[in-house]
């Protein structure tokens, strides 16, 4: 190893209740975004480490799969207890290592630990059904038995709440797990494998693999003992779990892209509609899938929200997410800031006008980029029509909501959407005619654990989050019981 990183904290993988290195003992480094500087080395895990992290996996769960619900949910409990007495740490390794502001960091350690506790409790109230027969003397029931083994392959952008988004409610059904999280942001995970360690999960329920995506996460999804495969990605990356998982015919829940369309119309609460906007975009970084990516403003009002909209985006600190005074961090890695400044700078050729931002932040280290507003934009440019993943806003102006609706919709992805109108009937035709899993009318973007986070188009498959989201993990079992009241004895 390189002297560079030989004074570097070492983490290690977590499987069947052991920290391991990979079997070749392969490592690599991961940095701070905002600084570039190295924080840590993790292990590259092989095809056979993926294998063997399986293997364990579905030894485990079948004991697993016959503790009583409530007590599996006990253990999820424990860990909720668990992250928020190391509430600290994580908010730590989240500034540090994926660059969330620290107000953001610490909601995501709160939300986190939240989930395990709403998931903890989900072990006595997930419910199965009985059902009228046609025949005599039958009782039809529908029982909800656990899949078997479950892959959860994390996104970095919220690398804490990934990984309890997809263990809890696998968890809990009577599932086990392994978890493969984004090499941009491992530290945070076989962090969190400490406290699968420390309330003593049994061996093999959870386990924590690193590696390259390509080559692991291909593994796992290509292999017949898994049955569910569980991704928060890319598009493409989705497409390529699902034709994998094709070939063992196992059950794939796939949260992937957005192109969220915020519709703003005369009637709206301006001031309400900005801030909820902005919040939305800069929320970490501008890297969230269910961030508002494009402004569709009604004509009368266009200029006076743009106006609004420059001045309060113009105003945000960007800045090293450790300095408490920022408002926004920076993106993830090199290629994002190269991707996010390639769409501005291609949609100014094209005669866009940025009104603030439109470049990256004028520093030495760091992959920092301005908050951005373009407006003069079409309808069919790479702005509008794709993700940007960055804190970039194009504004498109229209007539009238229909317009604005059918503009909305004119996208391959469908994860969320916004309306600002104080009129009804417009916020009922908008939720009744966007396509897309998510509306949120007169608010700021984000789900509720106890609702329903799932993609319409190529935005996704399944879904996470509440009772739905439970039902991802469970398979449906039909039992038709035929009594026969005869053969009862005095």
């Amino acid at each position: 190893m390189a002297n560079s990183t030989t004074a570097l904290k070492h983490y290690q993988m977590y499987l069947d209740g052991k920290f391991v290195d990979a079997s070749d003992h392969e490592t690599q480094v991961v940095i701070n975004p905002a600084t570039e500087a190295p924080l840590a080395t993790f292990p590259v895990a092989t095809a056979a480490d993926a294998e063997a992290a399986v293997l364990a996996a579905e030894r485990a769960q079948r004991t697993w799969r016959q503790l009583p619900a409530p007590a599996r949910g006990q253990y999820l409990a424990q860990l909720a207890a668990a992250l928020r007495s190391h509430a600290e740490t994580f908010i730590d390794l989240l500034i540090r290592e994926q660059g969330k502001i620290y107000g953001l960091a610490e909601t995501e350690v709160n939300f986190s630990a939240d989930y395990l506790d709403y998931m903890a409790a989900a072990g006595r109230t997930y419910e199965g059904e009985i059902i009228q027969s046609d025949n005599p003397n039958e009782n039809i029931m529908i029982a909800k038995q656990p899949i078997g083994v479950a892959v959860g392959i994390l996104a970095w952008n919220f690398p804490l709440f990934l990984i309890v988004r997809k263990l809890a409610p696998a968890l809990v059904t009577g599932n086990t797990i392994v978890l493969k999280p984004s090499s941009e942001t491992p530290q945070v995970a076989l962090e969190f494998a400490k406290l699968v360690d420390e309330v003593e999960l049994p061996h093999g329920v959870a386990n924590f693999i690193t590696g390259h995506g390509s080559e692991i996460g291909e593994a796992l999804s290509a292999n017949p003992k898994v049955g569910i495969i569980s991704l928060t990605g890319s598009v493409n990356s989705g497409k390529r779990v699902m034709a994998t998982a094709a070939n063992h015919v196992a059950k794939v829940s796939l949260e992937l892209g957005g192109k969220a369309p915020a519709i703003v119309a005369k009637d709206a609460d301006l001031d309400l509609a900005v801030q909820a906007i902005i919040d939305s975009r800069i929320d970490n970084n501008g890297q969230v899938c269910n961030n508002a990516e494009r402004v569709y403003v009604q004509e009368d009002v266009a200029e006076e929200f743009t106006q609004k909209l420059t001045a309060k985006l113009a105003a945000v600190k960007v800045g090293d997410p450790e300095d408490r005074s920022v408002d926004m961090g920076p993106l993830i890695n090199r290629a994002a800031l190269e991707k996010v400044d390639g769409m501005v700078q291609r949609a100014v050729a094209q005669g866009g006008v940025v009104t603030t931002g439109g470049h990256p932040l004028d520093t030495e280290r760091g992959f920092f980029y301005l908050p951005t507003v373009i407006t003069h934009v079409q309808q069919d440019w790479e702005i509008v029509q794709n993700e940007v993943f960055g804190p970039v806003l194009p504004i498109v102006t229209f007539k009238t909501i229909k317009e604005a609706v059918a503009m909305a919709n004119d996208t391959r992805y469908g994860l969320t959407s916004s309306i600002y109108t104080r009129d009804l009937e417009a916020a009922a035709y908008a939720a009744n005619t966007i396509e897309a899993g998510e509306t949120y009318i007169n608010r700021f973007n984000f789900e509720a654990i106890q609702g329903f986070h799932a993609g319409w188009k190529e935005s996704g498959v399944g879904g996470a989050d509440g009772r739905h989201g439970i039902e991802e993990f469970l398979n449906t079992h039909a039992v038709y019981l035929q009594r026969h009241p005869e053969h009862l004895t005095d």
